[in-house]
């Protein structure tokens, strides 16, 4: 009787235990389950002018139009879905042209019902697609990445750290963010030794404009370092228009030129156009100072990590 009782006490006692770890085990897999919803709902408010947007974090299915903004995505190693195709897409990004990526349109008409059939969790823009903003943005949250010219360099780190806080990719930004800001400090300190006055001219067809300081090329100027030879440019999107009078009149120590033709997929024409008569009297070409810039950079993906990098580099070359 003393045994059956005992073995009666021990069968209770397992039931207990084991009816104990099934609930710690419901409970435990119940957390974990909304640990993972919890995540995968985790969302950033991202806040523009255009339009404050709450954007999922780790998007997986991403779209982008801006070229600097692809190749900052690229070089941190994250996937997108579709492109912008309906232009030339720079060589360095080439891969991008391929099947594997959905063609999104063009900089500048988007094909909508392609972008909606993606279904995106986030789309990048810059300014050439803001007229088109709100439409977009039914479709999926739109960020806008787009570059101040006035404040280059603060508009393009604010740009890079938007990147690496939806993607967690803070430390990699920061160190490619570091890298650029070294390079930036030895251009300027070779440009305050030369101490050489530029010219930036954007070279389209038979005509040329002229960009200073806060344009869209100004960085040269504002965050570089090199003097403009014209401090009265004004600045805008599209330059001043100019003639080579002007060029010879203002007698650059350096002259940038920007082959927009090139830039297109055109037949590269800026060194025929620039190297005239007028041009050749003075000390820009006389001293061998006139610095072709490579028109992908800087007309189709300025302000990604990769371009910013390249167009520090090929300042740089041109005050050796």
């Amino acid at each position: 009787m003393l045994k059956k009782t005992v073995w009666l006490i021990f069968a209770s006692l397992l039931v207990l235990t084991l009816a104990a770890c099934g609930s710690n085990s419901e409970e435990k897999d119940s957390s974990n389950s909304k640990g993972s919803d919890a995540k995968e709902s985790e969302t950033m408010e991202i806040k523009q002018e255009l339009g404050d947007t709450e954007v999922p974090k780790n998007p997986e299915n991403v779209v982008v139009f801006d070229y600097g903004v692809l190749d900052s995505l690229d070089i941190l190693g994250i996937d997108v879905a579709g492109v912008a195709k309906g232009g030339l897409i720079p060589s360095y990004l080439d891969k991008y042209a391929s099947d594997d990526y959905e063609n999104i349109g063009s900089l500048k008409e988007p094909d909508f019902e392609k972008i909606a059939e993606i279904n995106p969790d986030v789309i990048f823009i810059s300014g050439r697609q803001s007229p088109v903003y709100d439409q977009l943005a039914e479709i999926a949250p739109t960020v806008y990445l787009g570059v101040d010219p006035a404040n280059y360099m603060e508009s393009f780190k604010a740009n890079m750290n938007t990147l690496g806080e939806i993607f967690d990719k803070q430390a990699e930004v920061e160190e490619e963010l570091a890298a650029i800001d070294a390079s930036i400090e030895e251009v300027k300190a070779k440009a305050e030794e030369m101490d050489q006055k530029a010219l930036i001219t954007l070279a389209n067809d038979d005509k040329i404009s002229a960009y200073g300081p806060s344009s869209r090329f100004g960085l040269i100027h504002d965050v570089f370092g090199v003097p403009p030879v014209d401090e009265n440019i004004e600045a805008s999107t599209h330059g001043m228009n100019v003639s080579f009078e002007y060029v010879m009149e203002q007698n650059p120590d350096l002259l940038y030129v920007i082959d927009r033709s090139a830039a297109i997929g055109e037949e590269p024409a800026a060194k025929n156009l620039v190297e005239n008569e007028l041009v050749k009297g003075t000390k820009a070409y006389k001293n061998d100072n006139i610095a072709y810039l490579d028109p992908e950079f800087w007309y189709l993906s300025g302000g990604g990590l990769v371009s910013v990098q390249e167009m520090i580099k090929e300042v740089e070359a041109s005050l050796e």
